[in-house]
């Protein structure tokens, strides 16, 4: 089976509303200090375009969670596969995703890091499935609202492919 890329969001698109978000935690968080934490590997490219337009100071650090493999759809299995290397107490968490879909993922980090006492935890993904969604979590910050299409591109990947594409794209199935 091959696969075809359409264009979803273009790469302008995508910049443009990173910078808008990046702008409004900058102004949410006025005179305090922001810890990223990406969700690897998705999140990486969002976190870093996103870190550079945030003018607070900002730490960040990275884990990894899957629920996917080599498929389309989540397992309902969440694995830590990479934990963070520094400890969450009193830190103003904002957890950094490229995607949320069925929110299974979510819930547990959120449950997870919440217990290494923070002082807030919020949410920031770049892209949002809501019609996917079986767990309720509450997103912060939104990039885009998108339909119920598998996508790839700006860090997001089918089978460790696409994740370099500079756009969100939809991935079509010959």
């Amino acid at each position: 089976m091959s696969e075809t890329i359409r264009v979803l969001l273009t790469e302008e698109q995508v910049d443009s509303r990173i910078k808008e978000i990046g702008e409004q935690i900058s102004k949410d968080y006025a005179g305090k200090e922001i810890h990223l934490v990406c969700v690897l590997k998705g999140g990486s490219f969002f976190m870093c375009e996103l870190a550079k337009r945030i003018t607070i100071p900002v730490s960040f650090d990275f884990m990894s969670a899957s629920s996917y493999g080599s498929s389309t759809k989540s397992s309902g299995i969440v694995k830590i596969v990479k934990d963070l290397d520094e400890p969450l107490k009193d830190k103003n968490v904002i957890i950094v995703e490229d995607i949320v879909d069925s929110g299974r993922t979510l819930s547990y980090l959120v449950k997870m890091l919440g217990d290494r006492d923070p002082a807030s935890i919020k949410i920031c993904t770049l892209l949002d499935k809501p019609d996917r969604r079986v767990t309720d979590v509450k997103v912060d910050y939104t990039g885009f609202e998108i339909p119920d299409e598998f996508v790839v591109g700006y860090g997001l990947d089918y089978d460790q492919k696409y994740r370099n594409l500079p756009y969100i794209g939809v991935v079509e199935f010959n």
